[in-house]
């Protein structure tokens, strides 16, 4: 390139930055002189690294305590961006289906990524060392995880995330406030010989209720679900991603979890319970709860079987 060319391309582009902070009402040669004064920008400054690395602060001095919060903190991340791609779908003015396919194959792609992550809990913390410092955790635990729960609020209709054994008594469109009363995971967090909500239950309510009670009015209309019936009831394309995403989150996903909690809390003949008083044994298990996104897209016997042979399979694991 000449440099009459390279010229006439640095003309064309401060027009148009000219153009752009004239609108705000700003000066373009003070602005460029910002740039002749601006530090170069680090790969550390841009991610924010130092701090980063400062937000691991274990409760005791088991070495595996650290293995337990960055893993916990990468998967937090995780649900970010899969957040981050739902709502992006949910915003799409004339949503085609390629910006559809595109965003639910990267959902996907991350939770294949966290499903697959979890060896690092599973083989990579000593279990001795793992009873020991759990303790220290109470009443904090993984089910207080709001990301995950506003992931589901974005993906389905809230009646498809009522406990099995409400659910048929819910129309649809019944009053959210009842629906959200009946959330399957909340008896998850409850005593089973009581029936009084855990202090893990109580806190996680009270600083998140309202928040999925919002999200769920917001998303009633434009979850994943709704815009797949809206717009592309019949692509196949869209439905196999759809099950693959099913399956990801709903059976695979709880599943690792429940290998995970078979390993460290598992001890015949009486189960440790986990942190939080949550009910593992109960919840975990997919074929209990019975949690489809997009349940149209299942045969009955593939609702019926729910989850059942990687359950036995975890727990013989």
């Amino acid at each position: 390139m000449d440099n009459s060319a390279i010229d006439s391309s640095l003309t064309e582009q401060l027009k148009k930055l000219q153009q752009k902070y004239a609108v705000m009402g700003q000066d373009l040669s003070s602005y460029l002189d910002g740039l002749l004064y601006a530090d170069y920008l680090t790969y550390w400054d841009y991610i924010h690294l130092d701090t980063l690395l400062s937000l691991q602060n274990p409760k005791t001095k088991f070495a595996d305590e650290k293995v337990f919060i960055v893993y916990h903190q990468i998967t937090e991340l995780y649900f970010n961006l899969i957040l981050w791609e739902l709502e992006q779908i949910s915003e799409k003015e004339a949503l085609t289906e390629k910006f559809f396919l595109e965003r639910i194959d990267r959902v996907i792609r991350y939770f294949q990524l966290l499903e697959n992550s979890f060896a690092v809990m599973v083989d990579g913390m000593e279990k001795d060392q793992f009873l020991k410092f759990r303790m220290s955790l109470l009443p904090a635990s993984g089910f207080q995880s709001a990301q995950y729960r506003l992931i589901e609020i974005c993906c389905t209709d809230m009646i498809n995330l009522v406990s099995l054994a409400s659910r048929e008594a819910f129309q649809e469109y019944s009053d959210l406030e009842q629906q959200v009363e009946n959330l399957y995971w909340r008896s998850g967090a409850t005593e089973l010989a009581s029936g009084k909500k855990t202090l893990t239950l109580q806190q996680f309510e009270e600083k998140y209720l309202k928040v999925f009670k919002e999200t769920g009015l917001r998303y009633r209309s434009k979850n994943i679900r709704k815009l797949y019936s809206q717009h592309f009831p019949n692509s196949e394309a869209v439905k196999d991603r759809l099950r693959q995403l099913d399956q990801l989150a709903n059976v695979l996903w709880p599943m690792a979890h429940l290998k995970s909690a078979a390993r460290y809390l598992k001890l015949d003949p009486n189960d440790i319970k986990a942190t939080g008083g949550t009910n593992w044994q109960k919840y975990l298990p997919p074929r209990f709860q019975r949690i489809q996104f997009f349940p149209e897209l299942w045969l009955p016997h593939e609702t019926e079987e729910w989850g059942k042979a990687g359950v036995l399979n975890a727990l013989q694991s």
